[in-house]
This record gives C-alpha cells, sequence and structure tokens, in this order.
C-alpha cells in the first residue's frame, strides 16, 4: 500500500497571514500545499490566482498540488505551470480535448491530476488513466469549502483501485471534501493515499496541525 499523504487546503489558512501559515504546515508534517483555484464561472466562487502561488511557492520547499477548477481550463495550463504548480489537476468538464490537456501538462514536467466530481463517472477517464499521475475524488460538490462529506464516493475509489490492480497501473487516488478525523480512515480503507482536508487541520485540537495531520493518517 502507498504512503499516506496529507495536502492540507490552504483556503482554509489565516489569508493575512498566508507565508506563516505554509512554514506551520511544512513544521506540522504535511506533505504538499492544496491550491483550490475557482474561477467564478466553473465554479460559483472565486480563489487564488498565478501571482499569490509563485509568492508561495518561493518560500516553501513542498508540493504544490494546484486544483484548477476554471474553464476554459487549457489556456491557462502552462500559466498555472509557471507560477509553480508541480501538480496540476483538472475536470473533464473544463476541456474540450482532455487528451489534448493532459500532453500540455506533460509536455511542461508537471504531474497531471484529473478531478471528478460526485456526480462525473469514471468512465470519463477511464481511457486515460495510464497517462495521468492522479485521480483527485471529490466527495463534496466543489466550489465552497465546509460542506458535508459524501459517502457515496468511497465506491468510486475502490472501482479506481480495482482498475489499478487489474491493470497493474499506478496513479494516486486523492480524496476533497469534508475530509475529518472519522471518514479520512473509511477513505484509506476504500483506497485513498492522499487526503486534502482543510477545516481539519487548521481548526481541530486548537490548530495544532502536527497533531490534526498525524491523526488524518492514522487508520
Amino acid at each position: 500500500m502507498k504512503k499516506i499523504q496529507i495536502s492540507p487546503s490552504i483556503l482554509s489558512a489565516d489569508f493575512s497571514q498566508l507565508g506563516n501559515e505554509i512554514k506551520r504546515l511544512e513544521e506540522g508534517g504535511a506533505d504538499m500545499i492544496h491550491v483550490d483555484v475557482m474561477d467564478g464561472h466553473f465554479v460559483p466562487n472565486l480563489t487564488i490566482g498565478p501571482p499569490v502561488i509563485k509568492a508561495l511557492k518561493k518560500s516553501s520547499r513542498l508540493i504544490f498540488d494546484v486544483h484548477l477548477m476554471i474553464s476554459p481550463v487549457h489556456k491557462y495550463i502552462e500559466t498555472y505551470a509557471d507560477a509553480g504548480a508541480d501538480i496540476i489537476t483538472i475536470h473533464p468538464e473544463a476541456t474540450e480535448d482532455l487528451k489534448s490537456s493532459i500532453s500540455k501538462i506533460k509536455e511542461l514536467k508537471k504531474k497531471v491530476g484529473v478531478s471528478l466530481n460526485p456526480e462525473t463517472k469514471i468512465t470519463t477517464i477511464i481511457d486515460f488513466l495510464e497517462d495521468i499521475d492522479l485521480v483527485l475524488v471529490m466527495s463534496v460538490n466543489p466550489g465552497f469549502g465546509g460542506q458535508k462529506f459524501m459517502p457515496d464516493v468511497l465506491t468510486k475509489i475502490k472501482e479506481l483501485k480495482k482498475f489499478q490492480k487489474e491493470k497493474k497501473i499506478n496513479f494516486d487516488i486523492e480524496i476533497d471534501g469534508g475530509i475529518n478525523f472519522e471518514n479520512s480512515k473509511t477513505a484509506i480503507e476504500a483506497g485513498a493515499n492522499i487526503l486534502v482536508s482543510g477545516t481539519t487541520i487548521f481548526k481541530s485540537n486548537n490548530g495544532d496541525i502536527k497533531k490534526n495531520i498525524k491523526l488524518l493518517k492514522s487508520k
């Protein structure tokens, strides 16, 4: 089994202290930083863009796990690669040609992620699984923080895990949305090896990030 990794969502950090918040995550044992990019069009919210990512990347050694919830996404891939994204995750619904967008990310020497919304079926990406590095399974509808975890998506993770074994291919399975100390265990058991969490990491146990990361990793 793959090592369990934690990718804290920067959206739950104190935005007036982002540099310090990232240092706290590094010291607390985070494996990467999850950056949600929303455009107010593909999803009904707006968040940070390339200049903020570029500034934060300069002072961090962590992997930047950038989730692009923007449409059309293809023309912005290079911009986010240049800003410092190490993993670029896109939605099939946000590009006219998923194969071309995957190839573009690979050309830029970045890891490729593809995200599945709760209603998006695995069949949408089944033909591309050998070409990607990560599948991000959304356990809430993207666009807002603080939503409740949807347990039904665990079936999707189990299907992905089964496909991995049958085809003997290797990609990370990441889950994002309402992850806490209870459902993190069921997500890991289902086959997820990267957990995205925001509120639980930054707010639980009086903001003890190290403790919270450790608890999320434990089964």
